[in-house]
């Protein structure tokens, strides 16, 4: 065939649909039934000669299996899908069947195949399991309790030859252990390709973990008559289900009449099987594949046990290293260098060659490594390729092309990616593990050949040895385990490190802007302290301008100059203070610049005030306007209310939500016609940048100014 011929080929053989054969193998007889009606629809194999039965059609089934038997399949019905043991019956001829059935649709599956003629009672049958069983329990790896099922199942079955047949990842399969008659030929060590056991065939052994073929060179009994949906029926459960004519002529081209299989499932997953091989047609009963079927469980179970635990130890012993290592990054900071002696530990840590660290562009070398140019090239590509965290091969090569170059040195490769932004990454290799491995055949041979009635499976299953290049060993469960455990612990280590930069940038930060806070209120207290102390100086000097002056108006007007500086220092002095924040409360202000402005006013007013503030926030400009106008209106009482003299005077302040209002009243002459003189220009230019309203009311006697502002 050529290279054209045998993808096709193989293809066919992939799509082959096993599981609705239409026939079965003629050992035994099918009966289908409707699953409402328990009425005969569908039979496979010699009914007829081995019952006595030929008018079977459409006919109740217990005319066919008798009564007593029907009446036990219905019952068994109810209980659920499973194929159940129903009991047995004999044939006309005095031979004894074993009866099973088992639900499919709307259909109900009787099967009907030879009982022991040993007579296994049982007891009997449970005493071989149960030591059988007890057996597997004693070693304490997945090899030796692998060696101790093949020795067991040769015991149940007698069988030629038992071999434990293991999946690799890619389909193939390599046969772990095995037990078998001098005389006949070993397969121990041996690989078998992928296409020996196709997907489909595989899947099928996970829902049915028995297969029986008493004899390869069998002509298979058709389902009578021609199944009447479109759907064909479902012999996944079936007991007698034919297989492949391409499988059959395989076991016959390796010398081989009987075969049986027993499904490894772990976690719902084919992990291998018990296969065993006969020279010559051999039965293995019901209650014998019940045995095998209990036993194959417990195998399953046993194997899973030995490898966690295996898992478990070894897992055990990277955790302290992995902890340590773990610390290290942590007190070593993102930029430190790690010293040679942990950097041993850390390639320790994976049982790698050699060992990359790579943080931004940096990379640190230890063990035996690729070159610095072909990491940071591979490095790169790990990132376009958005491999998971944790990625390992064992031929790196395979799918990194540019890595023939250091095949000897980078054939395995387990990397943990802990970020792409900023990059770092650690990345182990393992040395290329040149070696042979022994094929049953040459599996790059056509494995199937095209014959006249279509294709025909390989003849040859001689030894066949290839040397394999481009591999290093493989990666352990526990390995990668520990390379996930670290991933996560090592984004925590970033985490820590970026808090650390961003506190410390924190830190700084709060630093600086504290001194330029202190450097602030240092200016600004000077600011204000030359301000008031200028004036201060100022009204001073127009206090002694007016004693020098001769003119009595020109003293009055410098006078009540001086008396307006000093408001207006007085203001600033109680505004800015050490302990100002940038409001203010407008009650407290007015009630302490009252108090200093009746310094000036003389000791006999303060016993004439009255106050009624309500606490309002107000900016610190708004505030000096206020203050300036509460100021002007107390230096009007003063001069003109009582004639200079004192007399009572009332501040209130009101709060309504929306506007905060001032007033200030005396009982004195009345109303002051406002003029345009400088303190009436005064305090409409002040109300007019607080968008006020200013109100004077004549209270008869006396006066009231009141002034509105917005909050």
């Amino acid at each position: 065939m050529s290279d054209l011929q045998q993808p096709a080929t193989l293809d066919a053989c992939a799509q082959e649909a096993i599981h609705i054969p239409g026939a079965i193998q003629p050992h035994g007889m099918m009966l289908v039934v409707q699953a409402a009606t328990f009425i005969v629809q569908n039979v496979a194999g010699d009914v007829e000669g081995r019952l006595g039965v030929n008018d079977w059609k459409q006919k109740p089934l217990g005319c066919v299996i008798g009564k007593a038997l029907a009446v036990d399949v219905r019952l068994l019905t109810t209980l659920g899908d499973d194929a159940r043991f129903v009991g047995q019956l004999t044939t006309i001829n005095g031979e004894v069947l074993d009866v099973t059935s088992h639900s499919r649709e709307s259909y109900v599956v009787i099967e009907l195949e030879p009982a022991s003629t040993v007579g296994l009672s049982a007891s009997r049958v449970l005493d071989r399991v149960t030591v059988a069983t007890a057996a597997l329990a004693e070693p304490t790896s997945v090899a030796g309790v692998c060696d101790q099922a093949v020795i067991e199942f040769r015991r149940l079955t007698h069988f030629n030859r038992v071999m434990i047949y293991r999946f690799n990842d890619d389909g193939a399969g390599l046969v772990v252990a095995e037990d078998r008659h001098s005389e006949t030929r070993s397969f121990l060590h041996h690989h078998f390709p992928e296409g020996d056991i196709p997907a489909q065939a595989r899947a099928l052994y996970v829902h049915n973990v028995s297969r029986v073929i008493p004899d390869a060179s069998y002509v298979p009994g058709l389902l009578r008559p021609s199944w009447p949906d479109a759907q064909p029926l479902d012999m996944t459960e079936c007991s007698l289900r034919s297989v492949s004519p391409m499988h059959r002529q395989y076991l016959r081209n390796m010398g081989v009449r009987a075969s049986a299989s027993f499904s490894i499932v772990i976690g719902g997953a084919l992990w291998g099987l018990v296969i065993c091989h006969h020279t010559s047609p051999r039965m293995l009963t019901y209650d014998v594949r019940a045995a095998c079927r209990i036993l194959v469980g417990s195998l399953s179970r046993q194997i899973k046990a030995k490898a966690d635990a295996e898992r478990l130890l070894h897992r055990l012993s990277l955790r302290s290293s992995e902890d340590r290592i773990v610390a290290l990054f942590v007190d070593a900071g993102p930029q430190a260098v790690i010293p040679p002696f942990d950097l041993e530990e850390l390639r320790h840590l994976m049982d790698g060659d050699g060992v990359a660290v790579i943080q931004d562009q940096n990379i640190v070398l230890h063990g035996r490594c690729p070159n610095q140019a072909d990491i940071t090239l591979l490095a790169d590509w790990l990132l376009v390729q958005n491999t998971p965290p944790v990625f390992a091969t064992r031929r790196l090569q395979g799918i990194y092309p540019d890595g023939t170059g250091f095949m000897q040195a980078g054939s395995g490769l387990l990397s943990i990616m802990v970020s792409a932004e900023p990059s770092w990454q650690l990345i182990w290799f393992r040395t290329e593990e040149a070696g042979l491995i022994t094929w049953a055949g040459n599996p790059y041979e056509e494995q199937m050949l095209v014959g006249t009635a279509g294709p025909v499976p390989r003849l040859s299953f001689e030894s066949w040895d290839e040397r394999m290049t481009g591999r290093s060993r493989g990666w352990t469960p526990s390995e990668l385990d520990t390379a996930m455990r670290m991933q996560v612990a090592l984004r925590d280590v970033l985490q820590t490190w970026q808090t650390r930069k961003i506190n410390l940038q924190l830190t700084t930060l709060v630093q600086q802007k504290d001194l330029l806070l202190q450097q602030k209120e240092y200016l600004t207290g000077e600011i204000n302290h030359r301000v008031q102390n200028s004036l201060q100086l100022v009204s001073s000097f127009l206090t002694l301008q007016a004693r020098s002056s001769d003119d009595r108006a020109v003293q009055e007007a410098l006078l009540e100059a001086g008396r307006r500086l000093t408001a207006v220092a007085l203001v600033h002095r109680r505004l800015y203070r050490d302990d100002q924040v940038e409001l203010v409360d407008a009650g407290r202000y007015v009630e302490e610049l009252c108090a200093d402005t009746l310094e000036f006013m003389g000791a006999d007013w303060s016993r004439h005030l009255v106050l009624d503030l309500v606490s309002a926030l107000i900016t610190p400009d708004r505030a000096i306007n206020l203050g300036l106008i509460l100021t002007e209106l107390m230096i009007n009482a003063n001069k003109h209310a009582y004639g200079g003299e004192a007399g009572p005077i009332r501040v209130e302040l009101i709060n309504d939500s929306q506007r905060l209002e001032l007033r200030v009243a005396d009982k004195g002459v009345g109303a002051v016609v406002q003029g345009s003189g400088f303190g009436s220009r005064i305090m409409a230019g002040l109300v007019h940048q607080l968008g006020g309203v200013m109100t004077n009311t004549n209270s008869n006697p006396g006066h009231s100014v009141s002034v509105s502002i917005p909050l």
